[in-house]
């Protein structure tokens, strides 16, 4: 693809490259930087200089070698059969688009993207961020026809990521709030993602009107844009199917994708379960819900948290035991905003069985956690292990270890 126009391959067979920390030249975003972002914008023609690059900051030769930086990346684009709602279908398409460039790694979305780039691709001649920027030009209007234009914008100045940052943020959180009024009862489709099989050929995500898939990117707006964009592309429609299992999320559709999409490791799949059959984690997930057995319920860490969990383990080394496509009970990589679905684990007793989480998700999703548990789930600040954990659970009165919940048959 694309042979001698750019200094580095470009194809699908680089797709799932893992680049490890001693191999690369720079790192950009990630868990080591505070800030960063990517997003993609619809614009008007007249507001698009098409095929246009700019770095904002300093560019891949000024950064340290080995070094991890803040980066935002904008893609902007215009064509008169373009809607708002398409935004982040193109926007999941830079995981793709990024990881067909050799040598080059990207994972995650919004404010948790992480990129890096390996040594040998930056002496081959990948060299500057408006390299990265034609080959996505290249790359999106090659594959996406309905683009007319399109401009690309990296920043890496600090400065002007904070005051970016913001209004990517409210964009994320309209996004986010469209589908909440939905229900699965409501339609008879779902809608698949294979975007992350590269990473995880075992892995496929279902995206219902109460589950967002797992990165927290496409919810089920976004998946139906998608599929009637590129009927043949990573998101395909599903069959809801028959319900099964109306408490743990079960449907026929949903199961049949299982089995055929897992090359057959599994056929059964419980939508809002982490235990018996739950729903495969990529390693983009924005968060792992966790199994805590001394008190026989569940905790919940996001993948900017630092430090060890009220369980002693860190959010990497979690990831670790829930990614790669496999179904592990207790452990379940989610999106953040399913915490805002009224189907939230309702087969385990939902937010009524989370004792623990960090406290800056606990206040993002106050308003979606029950009064009487307000004050009653832990953080970090409350407790540092097990110990500490049970005891303050038993003086909060949480009513999960106060027997006072009962599960849905």
């Amino acid at each position: 693809m694309a042979d001698g126009i750019f200094p580095v391959d470009i194809g699908p067979q680089y797709e799932g490259e893992v680049i490890r920390k001693a191999d690369m030249r720079v790192e950009l975003g990630g868990p080591n930087v505070k800030t960063k972002f990517e997003l993609v914008s619809i614009r008007k023609a007249g507001d698009v200089t098409h095929e246009k690059v700019e770095v904002i900051g300093p560019d891949l030769p000024d950064m340290a070698e080995g070094s991890s930086q803040p980066i935002v990346l904008l893609v902007e684009v215009a064509g008169g059969r373009l809607e708002r709602d398409i935004e982040p279908v193109l926007e999941r398409r830079l995981h793709l688009y990024l990881n067909y460039i050799e040598g080059f790694y990207h994972m995650n979305q919004r404010q948790d993207v992480w990129m890096r780039l390996n040594k040998a691709s930056f002496n081959k001649g990948l060299r500057s961020l408006k390299t990265l920027g034609e080959i996505l030009i290249f790359l999106y209007t090659s594959e996406i026809e309905i683009i007319e234009k399109i401009q690309v914008t990296f920043v890496t100045d600090p400065q002007r990521i904070e005051e970016l940052l913001p209004g990517a943020v409210s964009v994320y959180r309209a996004r986010d709030e469209k589908i909440r009024g939905l229900r699965e009862a409501d339609v008879q489709e779902f809608y698949s993602c294979a975007l992350c099989q590269s990473f995880a050929p075992t892995h496929i995500c279902c995206i219902t009107p109460e589950r967002i898939a797992n990165c927290g990117a496409i919810n089920w707006f976004d998946g139906k844009a998608a599929y009637q964009m590129d009927p043949e592309g990573p998101i395909q429609a599903v069959a809801k199917g028959d319900i099964i299992d109306p408490v743990r999320g079960e449907y026929s559709g949903a199961d049949k994708l299982a089995l055929e999409k897992s090359m057959g490791a599994y056929d059964k799949v419980f939508l809002h379960s982490a235990f018996g059959y739950p729903h495969t984690s990529c390693g983009c997930f924005q968060a792992i819900c966790f199994y805590i057995p001394e008190v026989d319920a569940l905790g919940i860490v996001n993948r900017d948290f630092e430090g060890d969990t009220v369980a002693g383990a860190s959010f990497t080394t979690m990831a670790g035991d829930t990614s790669g496509g496999r179904q592990v009970e207790g452990f379940l990589g989610i999106a953040l905003e399913y915490l805002r679905s009224p189907s939230f684990l309702k087969a385990d007793g939902g937010w009524y069985r989370i004792v623990w989480m960090p406290r800056v998700i606990q206040e993002m999703y106050r308003d979606a956690c029950p009064m009487d548990l307000q004050g009653k789930i832990a953080t970090e600040n409350d407790v540092a292990n097990i110990d500490e954990l049970v005891a303050f659970l038993d003086r909060a009165g949480h009513p999960w270890v106060k027997g006072g919940v009962r599960l849905p048959q």
